[in-house]
C-alpha cells in the first residue's frame, strides 16, 4: 500500500504541471473587450482605444477640421511625449486616430514628413509635386501618476493631445485620464 501511494503523489504533481504550466487555452477574444487583460502599472491596448476614440470624438465634434480654406483639412503628426515609466509605441493612439480622421473625410494625414523624417520615404518626392502645407500638426504627451496605499495599487494615464495651426496657435486640446485600481498579491513568484 506504501508503494502505490509513492507512485500516486509523483504522477499527481506531473500531471499538474502538465496542465497547469504547459496549457494551451489560447483562444482570441475582443480586442479591448472585457476579456481583455488588464494591468495597473502599464498602458493596455483597451486604453489606447479608449483616449484615441475619446480624443477623435472630440476633435471632430470642436469643428475646427472644417474651419480649413480647402477641405478636407490636412494633418501632420508631430511627437507624441512618452512621460510614463514604460517603453511604449505612441503609433497604437496616433494610428487609430489617424485612421478615424480620415474615415471621417474630415481629414487627411501627410505622411511625407515628421518628427524622424518621413513616413513614407518615397512620400517627399510626390509632395514636390504638389505644394499644400499641412494645416494643422498633432502633438501631445502621455503622463503616468502613480499611488499606493498598502496593497492597492493605483495609476493614472493621462492622454494630453494639442492640435496647432500654421500660425503656430493651438486651436485645439483635450485629455483623456485612464485610472486603474487593483491589489498586489501576497504570494509572488
Amino acid at each position: 500500500m506504501k508503494t502505490k501511494f509513492l507512485f500516486i503523489i509523483p504522477a499527481a504533481a506531473v500531471a499538474l504541471a502538465m496542465t497547469g504550466c504547459g496549457g494551451t487555452n489560447a483562444h482570441y477574444i475582443k480586442t479591448g473587450g472585457q476579456q481583455s487583460v488588464v494591468t495597473v502599472g502599464q498602458i493596455n491596448i483597451q486604453d489606447f482605444m479608449s483616449a484615441a476614440d475619446a480624443a477623435t470624438s472630440d476633435l471632430l465634434a470642436s469643428g475646427v477640421l472644417s474651419r480649413v480654406t480647402n477641405p478636407p483639412a490636412i494633418l501632420a503628426m508631430s511627437r507624441i511625449v512618452n512621460s510614463t515609466s514604460e517603453q511604449i509605441d505612441t503609433d497604437q493612439l496616433t494610428k487609430r486616430i489617424r485612421v478615424a480622421l480620415l474615415q471621417s473625410g474630415k481629414a487627411m494625414t501627410t505622411t511625407t514628413f515628421g518628427i524622424g523624417g518621413a513616413e513614407d520615404p518615397l512620400a517627399p518626392s510626390i509632395q514636390q509635386q504638389a505644394s499644400h502645407p499641412p494645416d494643422f500638426s498633432l502633438s501631445g504627451r502621455i503622463i503616468e501618476t502613480s499611488v499606493r496605499a498598502g496593497s492597492t495599487r493605483q495609476s493614472t494615464f493621462s492622454f494630453q493631445l494639442t492640435l496647432t495651426d500654421q500660425r503656430g496657435l493651438g486651436v485645439w486640446e483635450t485629455y483623456k485620464d485612464i485610472t486603474k485600481q487593483g491589489t498586489r498579491s501576497a504570494v509572488g513568484f
